[in-house]
């Protein structure tokens, strides 16, 4: 028996990551792709001003961001992320999402 891995996803089809979640206004919409101990890989749709506060993750977060503005704060420091661009958010350091503009990212957590 196949043991799918993805969820929420086709399979053997071409795909744009941002068409498959949608903004809301006033909200976040979150669709996980992938949940495990090992990592957790989900897509992100933020209206403009919504926010994720500062929180730790035991695991390296790597966000890409899909499409608008992202400010990504870690431990402090501010970094505009925009279409096609990627940060490393490091396990065990504080870092918040807020969206500068309407902005979808996905998120990849590694756990140790």
């Amino acid at each position: 028996m196949d043991k799918k891995m993805l969820k929420n996803i086709d399979f053997k089809t071409i795909l744009a990551l941002e068409d498959l979640v949608s903004y809301a206004s006033g909200q976040i919409v979150s669709k996980t792709l992938s949940q495990n101990q090992a990592v957790s890989l989900t897509l992100f749709a933020f209206d403009k001003g919504e926010e994720i506060s500062s929180h730790e993750s035991t695991g390296d977060a790597l966000v890409v961001a899909l499409d608008g503005i992202g400010e990504i704060t870690i431990e402090g420091e501010k970094f505009l992320l925009k279409q096609g661009q990627s940060i490393v958010m490091p396990a065990g350091k504080p870092h918040a999402v807020l969206a500068a503009e309407r902005f979808k990212m996905m998120l990849l957590v590694v756990f140790p």
